[in-house]
C-alpha cells in the first residue's frame, strides 16, 4: 500500500495495542501499514475489520460468548430458517443472521444461544412453548430435532473420536484459533494434502499447523480450530495418531508403508479412490491458504519441514513442556 502522503510504498506491521470494547480494554496484535517518512500508521477497511476480529474473539473467550461459526452450525444442523429460529428464540428480526456474520451478541442473548446450543431439552421447551409459530412448524421442528438425535447416535462412534481428537468440551479459545473444532475441515485438509503431495505422517503433520496458523495470521481465525501441541518431531495436532488411523480406517485416505534407502519404515498418506475432497466446506481464502502452504511445502521432504519448524518461535518456546501452542505465535512465523 502506497502512504497517501508521500505516494512511497509502506511497511506492513505488527504491534501490541490495546482497544476498549464494551468498557473493557483488550490487547491485541494490531496490523497497520507503516509510513516511514511521515513516521504514521495507516489502515484500510480490510486491516480494520481484522483487528476488530481480535477484539471480538478476546471478549467471547472471556465471557464465554458462541462464535459465528457455533451459531452458523446449531442453525443449519436442525434445518432452521433465520424466521424460524427468530421466532423460537424471540430475536430481533435480523439479530441471529447478524450474529452469524459476527456481531457479538449481548450477554443476556449469548446465554440464550448457549443454552439452545448446548442443551436439547432447552431448545425443545422452547420450541414447545412458543406462541409464535403455528402447529404445523412446531411439529416440523420437533420432528427435525428427533432426526438429528437418531444420526448423532448412529454416527457414536465418530463422535467419540471426535470428542477425543478435539478436546471437545473445550469453547474456542486462542489454542484453537478461536474457531469451534470443526472435524469435517479437518478431514478435508488430510484429504487434500493426501491428493496434492502424498506426505509422510510427519510432513502432513506440519502442512495442517503452517495451514491453520497462516489463515490466523491473515484472519484471525483458525481453518479447523485444531489444538497444536509442541512435539519432538515439531509442531502437531493433538491426538494426531489416532486421527490418522481412523482416517485410513474408514478409507477416506490411504496410509501406505514404504522403505527407505537407509532401511528405515515410514509410511505416506496417499487418495483414497473412494474419497475425493470437498471444497463446499471452505471459503475462498481458506482455499487459497491450502493452496499456499502446497506451493511452499511441496518440494520439501519430511526432515526438510521438520527442520524448518524447529525454527519457529511457536515450537522453540513450548518444546520443552510439550505445550499447547497459542495461535497469537502465528504472527511470528518465518516461514509463512
Amino acid at each position: 500500500m502506497k502512504s497517501p502522503i508521500t505516494g512511497k510504498e509502506m511497511t506492513l506491521q505488527i504491534e501490541s495495542s490495546i482497544l476498549v470494547f464494551r468498557k473493557e480494554q483488550f490487547e491485541y496484535n494490531r496490523k497497520s501499514y507503516y509510513c516511514t517518512d511521515s513516521e504514521e500508521s495507516f489502515t484500510t477497511t480490510e486491516l480494520d475489520e481484522f483487528n476488530l476480529n481480535q477484539v471480538y474473539n478476546k471478549y467471547r473467550d472471556k465471557h464465554n460468548v458462541p462464535f459465528a461459526d457455533e451459531i452458523r452450525m446449531f442453525r443449519e444442523k436442525y434445518s432452521f430458517s433465520y424466521a424460524d429460529i427468530t421466532k423460537i428464540l424471540g430475536l430481533g428480526a435480523n439479530s441471529f443472521r447478524n450474529y452469524e456474520k459476527g456481531e457479538v451478541p449481548s450477554l443476556a442473548n449469548s446465554a440464550l444461544l448457549k443454552a439452545v446450543i448446548n442443551s436439547l431439552g432447552t431448545l425443545k421447551v422452547l420450541i414447545k412453548g412458543s406462541n409464535d409459530i403455528s402447529e404445523t412448524q412446531r411439529e416440523k421442528f420437533l420432528k427435525n430435532i428427533a432426526k438429528v438425535k437418531i444420526v448423532r447416535e448412529k454416527n457414536e462412534r465418530k463422535q467419540v473420536l471426535i470428542d477425543y481428537v478435539f478436546d471437545y468440551n473445550f469453547l474456542p479459545d486462542n489454542f484453537s484459533g478461536y474457531k469451534r473444532p470443526n472435524f469435517n475441515k479437518l478431514v478435508e485438509m488430510v484429504v487434500y494434502f493426501a491428493e496434492k503431495v502424498n506426505p509422510t505422517s510427519t510432513k502432513m503433520n506440519k502442512l495442517l499447523f503452517y495451514s491453520d496458523f497462516l489463515h490466523y495470521k491473515l484472519t484471525g481465525v483458525s481453518i479447523s480450530g485444531t489444538r497444536y501441541f509442541a512435539h519432538t518431531h515439531g509442531p502437531v495436532p493433538k491426538k494426531f495418531r489416532t486421527l490418522f488411523d481412523y482416517l485410513a480406517d474408514q478409507d477416506i485416505v490411504d496410509l501406505i508403508s514404504v522403505q527407505y534407502p537407509n532401511g528405515m519404515v515410514g509410511e505416506i498418506f496417499q487418495k483414497s479412490p473412494s474419497k475425493t475432497f470437498n471444497n463446499d466446506l471452505f471459503d475462498v481464502d481458506e482455499i487459497k491458504v491450502l493452496n499456499e502452504i502446497v506451493n511452499k511445502f511441496k518440494k520439501h521432504n519430511a526432515s526438510e519441514i521438520r527442520k524448518l519448524s524447529h525454527e519457529e518461535k511457536a515450537w522453540i518456546d513450548n518444546e520443552k513442556n510439550k505445550g499447547l501452542i497459542d495461535y497469537n505465535y502465528s504472527f511470528q512465523l518465518i516461514h509463512v
